[in-house]
C-alpha cells in the first residue's frame, strides 16, 4: 500500500482517462495555467494542452453550456466549478439540459458530463462559499450524485464517473484535498456509482455519513467503542443519488438504530432521506427513532468560534449516539 492525496487521486483518475480517451477534456476556471484553483489539474496543460484542458472565464452559466452542449455532441467534458456554491450560477444547464433531455428525447441523446468542485464547508470563508449540495442535487431525476471521501474512492468513482453515459455531479471537499489516504498497489479501476461502503462493523448503531463527515463519524465509533463500550456500524454513503437503500437497511436490521451525519441543512436533508428509507423499509427492527445530526439551520457564519458550533463534530455525534443507546 502507499500513500496518495486526495487531490493527487482526483488529478491522475482525469489523466489516465484523458490518455485512454480523446473525447475527454476538462474546462473550468483557473484549471490550464494555474493547474487549477485546488492543484486538482497539476500538469494536465503541459500534457494535454489547451484544446483539451481549457481555462474559461468566469462565467459559470456560459462554460457549463457550452460543456453540455459538447457532451451531447459527442465529447466526455469535465466541468470544474470552483466551489459549487458558484454552479449556482449553472444550475438551469445542470437540471433543465444535462438531467432531463434523456428523457425528454425518448432515450435518443445522452449527456456523457461530470460536474465536479468542492462542496460543503472549507472553514472560515463564510456563507456564499460553504454550502453543502448534496439535497439539491440529489433530489434531481436524471442526475447520479457521488460524494468520495478518501482518495481510492475519489480516484475509482471519478473514472466511473467520466465514463458513465449520464450526468454526474461529483462532490469533493476542499479540506480532503491536503490529505493523503492508502492507496492499494497497480492499477484502480472504476467501482460503482450505486454502492455504500460499510468502512467499520458494529452492533449497537448505525452512524450513516458521506465527505468528510465519514472521518468525524470513524473517530466518533473509536471513542464509543473504547470509552463506552458502544459498537458503531459506519457507513459510508458515497452514492447519494441512487442511493444504497439496501446496505442501509441491512445494517438497521442488525442495530436497531441510525444517525445520520452530514454538513447540509437539516429540513430535506439526506437525513431526512435516510429517515424515511428506514421507516419504510425497517420500522420493526429500530429499537428508538432514526436521529439526525448536520448543519445549523443558518447561513454559515464567518467567525471561526460560531463556525464550529454551526457544523457537526465528533462531540456532537459520541453525545447523541450514547443518547439513542441509552447511556
Amino acid at each position: 500500500m502507499s500513500n496518495l492525496s486526495f487531490r493527487l487521486a482526483i488529478r491522475d483518475a482525469i489523466a489516465e482517462e484523458m490518455r485512454r480517451d480523446p473525447n475527454v477534456f476538462l474546462m473550468g476556471e483557473e484549471v490550464g495555467q494555474y493547474q487549477g484553483a485546488y492543484k486538482a489539474s497539476q500538469d494536465l496543460l503541459k500534457e494535454f494542452g489547451d484544446e483539451r484542458v481549457i481555462d474559461t472565464p468566469i462565467v459559470e452559466y456560459g462554460f457549463t453550456g457550452i460543456g453540455v452542449g459538447a457532451a451531447f455532441g459527442g465529447l466526455r467534458p469535465i466541468v470544474e466549478f470552483m466551489t459549487f456554491n458558484f454552479a449556482m450560477q449553472a444550475i438551469d444547464h445542470i437540471v433543465n439540459s444535462a438531467a432531463k433531455t434523456l428523457y425528454m428525447s425518448g432515450g435518443e441523446l445522452n449527456c456523457p458530463i461530470v460536474f465536479r468542485g468542492p462542496n460543503g464547508a472549507p472553514r472560515n470563508v463564510a456563507a456564499q462559499h460553504s454550502q453543502c449540495f448534496a439535497s439539491w442535487y440529489a433530489h434531481c431525476p436524471g442526475l447520479k450524485v457521488v460524494s468520495p471521501y478518501n482518495s481510492f474512492e475519489a480516484k475509482a468513482l471519478l473514472k466511473a464517473a467520466i465514463r458513465d453515459d449520464n450526468p454526474v455531479v461529483f462532490l469533493e471537499h476542499e479540506i480532503l484535498y491536503g490529505k493523503s489516504f492508502e492507496m492499494p498497489e497497480g492499477a484502480v479501476e472504476p467501482i460503482a456509482l450505486d454502492k455504500a461502503i460499510i468502512m467499520r462493523s458494529g452492533s449497537d448503531i448505525t452512524i450513516t455519513a458521506f465527505s468528510i463527515s465519514v472521518e468525524h463519524a470513524m473517530q466518533a465509533a473509536e471513542i464509543l467503542q473504547t470509552q463506552y463500550d458502544i459498537s458503531a456500524e459506519v457507513v459510508n454513503l458515497i452514492s447519494l443519488r441512487p442511493i444504497d437503500k439496501n446496505a442501509i437497511i441491512e445494517s438497521v436490521k442488525k442495530t436497531g438504530r441510525i444517525l445520520n451525519i452530514e454538513e447540509g441543512w437539516l429540513s430535506c436533508g439526506i437525513g431526512s432521506e435516510i429517515t424515511s428509507v428506514v421507516v419504510e423499509n425497517a420500522f420493526d427492527y429500530l429499537d428508538c427513532e432514526p436521529r439526525r445530526i448536520a448543519t445549523a439551520d443558518v447561513p454559515m457564519p464567518y467567525a471561526k468560534n460560531l463556525e464550529n458550533l454551526a457544523l457537526p463534530n465528533v462531540d456532537k455525534i459520541v453525545q447523541t449516539a450514547k443518547s439513542i443507546c441509552n447511556l
